[in-house]
């Protein structure tokens, strides 16, 4: 999975005027595939299926008590259809792959920016942290219209986002940071939509995430590790913000995600799972400032270099995790339905 993008970035050089689809389309069916039709890999499979159990006899109409509302809904579509627990992974590869491949083509090295992408985003989240990989494929849809300026799309794929994965609410407060006029309006706009999508899905559970995650200290292995992977193009963005302002639009959007990361160093001892949680968000800060990275350093590291460098990097953090991780004995060894 990380050669078919990788292999690419090796060879490619920036991004052309115009960009073939066929290649992608080719690598996003093969990836929503994958995702979508694993079996048995993942740390939370059996909490899934159990998600999915819980929707049986449910109609599709019925009011959501509790979880995350756009998640529940898909496990009662797949439930009525008879999709079984592959057609809720298969959806959510699909939202997931599409936003992530939109994402990486509005990058100056796209393939590069898919490669960054593999190890830890399509092979840990969208493989086993479904609910959430759902909601960052909004969030990559929601990102590239920000680049562009446009901030309504922008908050609806947010607010498809929270229906996933409440968590990602703290993603609408970037909808301010635009180099555009209309500031007072974004600021009303993201402050009532943020109430609202609070005030629906958080306030009624705030109680039980804080001592979730806070007062009984719930810790995550490897949150350091995953924090301190955003902190890294964090520090290469705030080194070469002067090109960053100069050569792309809308630059403050990731000026704040890097200020961001910085601060889950931090605040990772006080309550890691929590800041493990949301710090998934920023995870995008490494596939843009990676893709980039080679021309904005092209006055001290040759781009080639720089690409080859990342690449190799990035395959080590593969082979560490595979090899290391406490947890990755539940992807191993990859299982696909389509083969048992």
């Amino acid at each position: 999975m990380y050669l078919l993008p990788a292999l690419p970035a090796l060879v490619t050089g920036r991004r052309p005027r115009r960009l073939a689809w066929a290649p992608w389309l080719v690598l996003g069916a093969l990836f929503t595939v994958l995702i979508g039709f694993r079996y048995q890999v993942g740390g939370d499979w059996e909490t899934y299926l159990l998600h999915y159990s819980r929707e049986i006899g449910s109609s599709l109409l019925d009011p959501v008590t509790s979880g995350d509302p756009g998640y529940v809904f898909l496990n009662r579509l797949a439930v009525h259809m008879d999709w079984d627990i592959y057609g809720v992974n298969l959806l959510s590869g699909l939202i997931f792959t599409s936003g992530l491949i939109v994402f990486c083509r509005a990058q100056s090295r796209p393939w590069l920016a898919f490669a960054v992408a593999v190890p830890y985003l399509v092979i840990v989240v969208a493989m086993g942290y479904t609910r959430q990989s759902v909601a960052l494929g909004f969030i990559f849809w929601a990102l590239t219209f920000l680049e562009r300026g446009k901030f309504i799309p922008y908050v609806l794929f947010i607010v498809a986002a929270t229906l996933f994965h409440k968590t990602a609410i703290i993603m609408i407060p970037l909808g301010i940071f635009l180099y555009s006029r209309g500031w007072l309006l974004r600021i009303v706009a993201v402050a009532l939509i943020g109430y609202g999508l609070w005030d629906a899905f958080v306030a009624p559970e705030q109680e039980k995430l804080w001592d979730t995650y806070v007062e009984q200290q719930m810790q995550s292995e490897g949150a350091r590790i995953r924090v301190m992977m955003n902190l890294v193009p964090a520090i290469f963005l705030l080194l070469n913000w002067k090109q960053w302002k100069r050569f792309y639009p809308n630059a403050l959007l990731w000026f704040w995600m890097a200020l961001g990361a910085i601060a889950s160093v931090f605040l990772v001892g006080f309550a890691s799972t929590a800041v493990d949680r949301v710090a998934l968000y920023l995870t995008p800060l490494q596939v843009v400032v990676f893709a980039r990275l080679p021309f904005l350093a092209r006055k001290r590291v040759r781009q080639q270099t720089m690409v080859l460098g990342l690449i190799l990097g990035y395959a080590l953090v593969l082979y560490v995790w595979l090899n290391h991780a406490a947890h990755a004995v539940f992807w191993l060894p990859y299982r696909n339905i389509l083969f048992e």
